[in-house]
């Protein structure tokens, strides 16, 4: 297939959207998929206001369209809802073409801790850009039972992936992480409000609590946690070695549509805690034992307690908790990708022999 992918979050831009979306396309390829990006970098940028490092395209909409024409795809997968998915999303309308779309981001969660405005008054939005998407693809059913609530009953699943030759239970640990306190606690993620991070600071539990990550909340949280050991980000090998380095992962983020890192963490054979909410239930599972909840060993805990959750995810079972990070498999993901755009590809064949 030719297959465009237009997002507005791309490198050099360090998260789960694009980490997703550069192993994905690099599955495409080997599959021997023509594959055409449209990114911000293509454009002039500005900061998002309080996410400096990420940078939205500036009337991308001639541009966009100009690259979709003379690209002619068969299917136009449109990643975010920012400027560049909009454009693409009026392109895919004018000349009907068909398109999937993503649902990645909370983005009516994130908005209402910034605006302090209910998430509500944000969904209209969400349902305009997604209602001609022949299938919005979430990571989760749980997340697909939230979209189907808001009036989005189209989702499609799309599973995420671990690298299993990086993230795996035998690296050593990291030099500045080997001889702190124990046991060890980590995060990793995006250090902003909606990741939630207080909760997790402010736990009343006894060792060493790491974050590791960068973003604009990271500055104030230094001074703020001086005990603490902020380490910036990271990655490759250094960030695989920091997760081995831990003895449990702490995930407080209530707004994530899945968690990459918490199955890159298990992978590294370290068990998970977080609240109870989508994304951990959709991994961990309610009561620890996977999502299923058919695991012959817990690798995990879940509770509205933080602190509880952390004791309790102490005792779990390490190499369990690798086992089950290595399962989720990229090609699989991939295989669930393109099921959905071959499926809206082949409409439009349809469409136009009818």
């Amino acid at each position: 297939m030719r297959i465009a992918i237009c997002t507005d979050a791309w490198h050099p831009q360090v998260n789960g959207v694009v980490r997703t979306l550069a192993t994905t396309v690099d599955r495409l390829i080997s599959r021997g998929h023509e594959v055409e990006l449209i990114t911000p970098s293509q454009f002039f940028t500005f900061g998002l206001p309080g996410y400096s490092e990420i940078r939205l395209a500036m009337a991308p909409r001639f541009g966009t369209r100009r690259t979709l024409k003379d690209f002619q795809p068969d299917i136009v997968h449109i990643a975010t809802e920012g400027p560049i998915g909009w454009s693409a999303r009026s392109w895919c309308k004018a000349n009907a073409v068909p398109f999937t779309s993503a649902f990645h981001t909370r983005f009516p969660d994130y908005a209402a801790v910034r605006t302090g405005l209910s998430p509500q008054t944000f969904w209209p939005v969400m349902r305009r850009f997604h209602a001609a998407s022949h299938a919005v693809l979430v990571s989760t059913p749980t997340l697909a039972a939230e979209l189907a609530q808001q009036g989005i009953s189209h989702a499609r699943i799309w599973s995420r992936g671990i690298d299993g030759t990086l993230f795996r239970p035998d690296h050593e640990p990291l030099d500045a992480l080997k001889d702190l306190p124990r046991p060890i606690m980590l995060n990793v993620g995006r250090v902003a409000i909606e990741k939630n991070l207080g909760a997790f600071l402010d736990a009343p539990v006894e060792g060493t609590k790491v974050v590791v990550g960068d973003g604009p909340d990271l500055a104030m949280l230094r001074v703020r946690y001086p005990h603490v050991k902020f380490l910036g980000s990271l990655t490759g090998e250094s960030l695989a070695r920091a997760y081995c380095s831990a003895d449990v992962f702490v995930f407080p983020s209530r707004t994530d549509t899945f968690g990459l890192v918490m199955i890159e963490a298990m992978a590294c054979g370290v068990p998970v805690a977080a609240f109870p909410v989508a994304g951990p239930v959709d991994i961990v599972g309610p009561a620890g034992y996977g999502p299923r909840g058919d695991l012959p060993m817990r690798v995990g805990a879940l509770n509205d307690d933080l602190a509880r959750a952390i004791t309790e995810a102490l005792r779990c079972d390490r190499m369990g908790a690798a086992v089950f990070g290595a399962s989720y498999s990229w090609d699989r993901a991939t295989d669930q990708f393109l099921a959905a755009l071959g499926e809206a590809a082949s409409s439009r064949r349809t469409k136009i022999a009818a």
